[in-house]
């Protein structure tokens, strides 16, 4: 298993002046590191990739920061599914280019678009028509498209693994990849346990932090549920931190963070691998011993 942190943890926008946190992200004992991308991000890929090449540091690219409202898969205009799948497009030449293995994120819709209403039935079939394109697209470029479930404050359309495994099946694409996000869970999911296993071999990433978005432990992730079924399921993926660093001025309050859970991005990471890892111990120490 591997551990990785997203770039939210230590910085408010990636830029060239932000390549010395990868080299913090090893020197603390991560895998892997995870970039929010968008057309407000502006940066030397050859620079980042160099780097996290130089030091064994794999990394993932999400969409995090501007992405235009009308570049929407899902959305009832074809013309903003069409922006949608070019936007995306790019981020995954984007993601070529860096040498990351994965773009992952709300990728089925847009996150903070949440429709109240009762979804067509085309809807989902739509965005699972532009994700196929979107995978065929990337699968040359040796990117894996990894879709996460989110809660029902930033997306009407897959809150549950359960809805994630049906958009998949629509998508129909080999390319297709899940995130589990513990954070998201808390909301929409009773059973941790039948979420993960719902996703077993398509689950390459799980997102980890609190129900507060503060560090793992001490608060209501049940996370021996969570490493137990992970252990039991084999996952062999990454295990990323992610949360947003209130350190840093008005950040975590624009990301709408209102209690100061990460002042220090590199505590909130070495506390987490503590925690983390020692539970990873323990059950694979566990399953070692099944007969």
């Amino acid at each position: 298993m591997k551990y990785g942190a997203h770039c939210y943890l230590f910085t408010r926008r990636w830029s060239d002046a932000d390549v010395h946190f990868l080299d913090l992200a090893r020197e603390i004992g991560l895998d892997m590191f995870e970039l929010s991308v968008g057309d407000d991000v502006v940066f030397d890929p050859h620079l980042t990739a160099s780097r996290a090449a130089s030091l064994g540091l794999d990394l993932v690219v999400g969409p995090g920061a501007l992405w235009p409202l009308d570049a929407d898969l899902s959305s009832d205009d074809p013309g903003d599914r069409a922006r949608g799948l070019a936007w995306h497009k790019r981020q995954v030449d984007l993601t070529a280019e860096l040498g990351a293995w994965g773009y992952a994120g709300c990728l089925y819709g847009h996150p903070g678009v949440v429709k109240r209403r009762r979804p067509p039935v085309d809807e989902l079939p739509r965005a699972a028509e532009g994700l196929h394109a979107l995978a065929e697209y990337a699968a040359p470029l040796r990117v894996a498209i990894i879709l996460e479930p989110m809660s029902r404050f930033r997306t009407h359309l897959v809150n549950t693994p359960a809805q994630l495994v049906r958009l998949m099946a629509l998508a129909d694409h080999p390319g297709l990849k899940a995130t589990f996000d513990t954070y998201h869970s808390v909301t929409e999911l009773r059973d941790y346990a039948g979420g993960l296993r719902a996703l077993g071999p398509r689950l390459a990433l799980v997102h980890a932090c609190e129900n507060d978005r503060g560090v793992p432990g001490g608060g209501l992730i049940p996370w021996e549920t969570v490493f137990g079924t992970l252990a039991e399921i084999g996952f062999d993926g990454t295990i990323g931190f992610e949360g947003y660093n209130t350190g840093l001025g008005d950040f975590g309050f624009e990301r709408g963070i209102f209690q100061d859970l990460c002042p220090d991005g590199r505590a909130f990471v070495e506390q987490g691998l503590v925690f983390l890892r020692g539970l990873e111990r323990r059950f694979a120490a566990a399953t070692s011993r099944r007969p």
